[in-house]
């Protein structure tokens, strides 16, 4: 019997040893998905088995698909994890049957896990202690994006985000809580991956259109000193770093994006039709000259814009290599003709890890070709909204009429070219070492080069006469960094300890060359290929110009991150930086900070509160803005050939080169110190679906820079730069910021949300009555100021006479604000600031199955702008002499058509607005209903409008404006004058990832 028992265990047991393997190889499978449908590839899913707390983990693929295979029966936890998204974790049994997960990932915005960049390092949000706000891709504006800071706008309490014109690539400018310096950039500093960029720009568009948009993982706004200290004397207006796109391990994927777009001039000047402009001669008292047709002079410079964009990146790797790769072409036309800009972006980052992790090296490289075309835009657009419109555009063959005494804008678009090209690339290295446990060592070597070339064609024409003259600007800029630091974090019970310390190195070298020539022949020869046609070279006119400057900037560098059982929370941060652009008594400056937070939400008697999640934070710090012209502290001389500079040898000899000061030596001058204080609390209830934060911020600037006369009357310069001493700028504010987001069901989620800031300006101290700014444009006007700096009143004042009305003679008529009797100067008045008081921004989101709905909407309120197109083009002797104007030049009857347009608050206008920034309508096609997963994982059609409307009271092209009228390099706000109008757009797009 026990034999037989045994011969039959022997047959059986490769079936019960099939049978086991087969009960220990239960497949468990899942697919990871967002909200909106998409695949998630290279999600993490960790199962835990609760009996012995095993743990395994793999990887989704690229259609978000995970598979466990070996797991022995039992229960499980599983947690399925993915950057930007909250994490999601499953209970389950593994059986005979194997089991089958479906995960959907929440976006995890309001997550205080999240984590945020700063400067050298990174922590999570439920750490930081200063005002920090990191925007997200997926969180981004949407539509024509030339430049990546308009994917902020709207989206950062505090941040001013204003394009200067509709060009495309036209300069943006970013205000971070408040104007603080006269003289100097009020532009944050942007750090590339790494690398603190230099804002001298490459000479034409803006400073970071070398960066493809579609790259950028995530930019994070350091707002307050206690996140900002730590870059020093270039910290004061803020700190934007940028971080782009890396690959993910286990995966592999390809994805192609391409997208056209149409736009139009979003809004003309309305400006007389040729009917009504010959009744308002007339009206005028004028002789009125009619040439029998009948032009919109505005509809023949405007066009359809067109933009196409492609893009293409693979990204994937293995575990000791992860890559990121794209390629990225961009083609605008803009819709005033002549315009264009086309753009080619190349991109390769990666990691790679040696010796068991221990060694980890990181590698970013951006090379970037941008090309723009640019027409003779002031020319263009005076002309348009001034020609009679009785004027024939063309003549009987088609061609652009030609006329003596006008000029006509399409024949202007012939005989003008304007054309830069820029090569700019940027990469860096950064090893990072693990020396022992909690210790690392980091190397950031980085170079950014760029190479501007710019040629400047006018060319010769008979009617109406013209020489032409051909110029060619070149620039390099060069710069470099080194970087090491070391960074140690330890865990020892409740106490969480990390310390930073480091040098840094950084030069940067500017050039800049000019050269011209004048008396281009009649004909079709471009000078760009041969300047040699030229005929005329002579010193007076043509003689070369160039700069060139080194700037270097050595740092040290420390802070110190503690935690006490996640509850309180101590960040201090020291910077020692020494200068090239300072004096020699002042070559360092030193810049702490230090910042508290506590996590009440932690404390034991909130266990059972409506808030899962509720911190205080508060800090201080000082930082420095040494953005002013390089050499500033160091004596200029100059050398001229005239009667003021030199005297002959001889009575009839010739005048022999003279030298001279222009500027004497500062050694004390040193940079723009700003103090700030800021009080933040970040809270969440209804289970953290509904977010946000408010600040308190008291941000106050000192040792203001200004380029001043010497105070001793006999001196051979005329100016010096100095620190003037009690003289401060003063920001106050409060930011809130708020997010509600909520899943209604599985198909169904929607998110609401925005912010607002509300700020006060004012100088204080100043020992001058006024500091002039804003040099007006017109005929007559050539002398004429509209800014002023004045203590106890805001940044970007506007300081003119008072308009108010017509006299019985009809001319205008001013307020005689001193009683003397007689309108000067000394009767201005402060006329409002250009600078807002309120910034508000709302967003919206829905999405239902495949659809995905979105919209934001920014605004500002409180601001004041100077019409100056109105003042130089707008007025009654100009509709008397037959230049076209709109209704304002006639709004009052009794005005005589010899009445000066002088500028006064006749022309200040509101510049509040409320604009529709984008919303995009976007289907996510399920490929596996469309039978196509074995070729594509996702499938997504969109729609964008931008710029669909604006709401405002200002009558110009567009209240978004900053026409640079600085004087003396003190800086001009709020100025509008013949601005390239923006474009309201409509954007088609597909995505498709493989």
């Amino acid at each position: 019997m026990k034999q037989r028992m045994l011969w039959l265990m022997v047959l059986l047991l490769p079936f019960s040893l099939c049978l086991s393997a087969q009960e220990a190889n239960k497949a468990v499978s899942g697919t990871v998905k967002t909200e909106t449908g998409e695949a998630v590839a290279g999600a993490s899913v960790t199962a835990e088995n609760s009996s012995n707390k095993s743990k395994t983990t793999v990887t989704s693929n690229e259609e978000g698909v995970f598979t466990f295979s070996g797991l022995a029966n039992g229960r499980y936890t599983f947690t399925v994890s993915y950057v930007g998204y909250s994490t999601e974790t499953l209970t389950g049994t593994v059986g005979d049957a194997g089991l089958q997960l479906p995960v959907v990932l929440k976006l995890a915005a309001q997550s205080l896990e999240d984590v945020v960049v700063v400067g050298y390092g990174t922590q999570r949000k439920k750490d930081v202690t200063g005002a920090v706000k990191s925007v997200k891709a997926e969180s981004f504006n949407r539509g024509i994006v030339n430049n990546p800071q308009q994917l902020l706008q709207g989206k950062v309490a505090g941040v001013n985000i204003t394009s200067s014109n509709g060009e495309p690539g036209a300069p943006i400018n970013i205000v971070i809580r408040g104007v603080a310096s006269i003289r100097n950039s009020s532009a944050p500093l942007f750090v590339v991956d790494g690398v603190p960029l230099d804002n001298a720009g490459t000479g034409t568009g803006d400073a970071l259109n070398f960066l493809n948009p579609q790259d950028i993982a995530s930019m994070d706004v350091l707002k307050d000193a206690s996140a900002t200290a730590i870059y020093g004397s270039r910290g004061a207006n803020g700190v934007i770093i940028i971080t782009t796109k890396r690959g993910r391990a286990g995966t592999s994927v390809l994805n192609f994006t391409t997208s056209a777009g149409i736009s139009k001039v979003a809004r003309k000047l309305p400006v007389f039709s040729a009917d009504e402009f010959k009744k308002q001669v007339v009206a005028a008292g004028g002789d009125l000259e009619d040439f029998g047709s009948s032009t919109d002079w505005q509809d023949e410079i405007f066009r359809t814009g067109h933009t196409y964009e492609n893009n293409l990146t693979l990204s994937g790797g293995a575990d000791k290599l992860v890559y990121y790769a794209s390629l990225n072409a961009q083609n605008q036309t803009g819709i005033l003709k002549g315009s264009k800009m086309k753009r080619y972006t190349g991109r390769f980052n990666a990691t790679q890890k040696f010796w068991d992790d221990r060694l980890s090296i990181d590698v970013n490289l951006t090379a970037t070709n941008t090309n723009n075309r640019r027409p003779p835009i002031d020319g263009l657009l005076g002309s348009a909204i001034s020609n009679n419109p009785t004027l024939p555009a063309r003549d009987a063959d088609g061609n652009p009429a030609k006329f003596e005494n006008a000029s006509n804008p399409l024949l202007d678009l012939e005989l003008y070219k304007d054309i830069a090209s820029v090569n700019r690339v940027l990469g860096n290295i950064s090893p990072t070492l693990r020396i022992i446990k909690g210790l690392t060592y980091k190397l950031n070597f980085g170079i950014d080069n760029a190479t501007t070339t710019r040629d400047i064609v006018n060319f010769a024409n008979a009617v109406p006469q013209r020489d032409g003259r051909f110029e060619t600007q070149g620039i390099q800029l060069r710069n470099r960094l080194i970087e090491n630091y070391l960074t140690y974090t330890t865990d020892l019970d409740k106490h969480t300890l990390s310390a930073m310390a480091g040098h840094s190195y950084q030069n940067i070298f500017y050039q800049y060359r000019s050269s011209s020539i004048n008396k281009l022949p009649l004909n079709d020869l471009d000078p760009i290929y041969n300047p040699g046609i030229g005929q005329e070279l002579t010193m007076a006119n043509n003689r070369p110009t160039g700069n060139a400057n080194i700037d270097e900037l050595q740092s040290y560098f420390a802070r110190i991150n503690y935690a006490f059982d996640n509850r309180y929370l101590l960040t201090a941060s020291f910077r020692m930086d020494g200068s090239t652009k300072f004096g020699e008594n002042n070559k360092y400056g030193y810049f702490p900070s230090f910042s508290l937070g506590w996590n009440i939400k932690e404390e034991a008697f909130m266990a059972n509160s409506v808030f899962s999640a509720l911190k205080l934070r508060g800090g201080w710090g000082m930082t420095g803005n040494q953005e002013i012209e390089p050499k500033s502290t160091q004596a200029l001389f100059k050398t001229e050939v005239t009667s003021g500079t030199s005297y002959p040898l001889y009575p009839t000899g010739a005048y022999p080169p003279g030298t001279f000061f222009v500027r004497f030596a500062n050694p004390d001058l040193q940079w723009e110190s700003t103090n700030q204080t800021n009080i933040g609390l970040d809270f969440g209830v209804l289970g953290g679906d509904l977010s946000g934060s408010i600040d308190w911020f008291d941000k106050i600037t000192d040792n203001i820079l200004l380029s001043i006369p010497p105070q001793d009357p006999v001196q051979p310069a005329g100016t010096t730069f100095a620190n003037i001493p009690g003289m401060k700028i003063s920001n106050t504010g409060i930011e809130i910021d708020l997010e509600y987001r909520k899943r209604i069901t599985g198909n169904l989620s929607f998110a609401i949300g925005g912010n607002a800031s509300f700020m006060k300006n004012k100088v204080t101290g100043s020992p001058y009555q006024v500091i002039f700014s804003g040099s007006a444009t017109g005929s007559g006007l050539t002398s004429a100021t509209l800014n002023g700096y004045i203590n106890g009143h805001p940044m970007g004042s506007f300081y003119l006479l008072d308009f108010i009305g017509i006299d019985t003679d009809g001319i205008s008529k001013y307020a005689d604000t001193d009683k003397d009797g007689i309108i000067t100067p000394k009767d201005r008045i402060i006329a409002g600031s250009a600078v807002p008081k309120t910034l508000y921004n709302f967003y919206g989101n829905l999405s239902y199955k495949g659809f995905d709905f979105t919209v934001n909407f920014n605004g500002v309120s409180g601001n004041k702008i100077y019409d100056n197109t109105a003042t130089a083009n707008f007025y009654k002797t100009k509709i008397a002499k037959n230049s076209n104007t709109t209704t304002e030049a006639v709004q009052y009857p009794e005005e005589s058509k010899n009445n000066a347009a002088g500028v006064s608050t006749r022309y200040v206008k509101d510049g509040s607005y409320l604009r529709m920034n984008n919303m995009t309508l976007a289907y996510n096609f399920s490929t596996e209903r469309l039978g196509v997963q074995n070729w594509l994982t996702g499938l997504k059609l969109s729609v964008t409008a931008q710029n669909l409307f604006v709401i405002t009271k200002y009558d110009g092209f567009d209240p978004e404006i900053n026409t640079d009228r600085s004087m003396d390099k003190a800086i001009s706000y709020g100025i509008d004058y013949l601005n390239y109008p923006k474009a309201r757009s409509v954007i088609f797009g597909l995505n498709l990832s493989f």
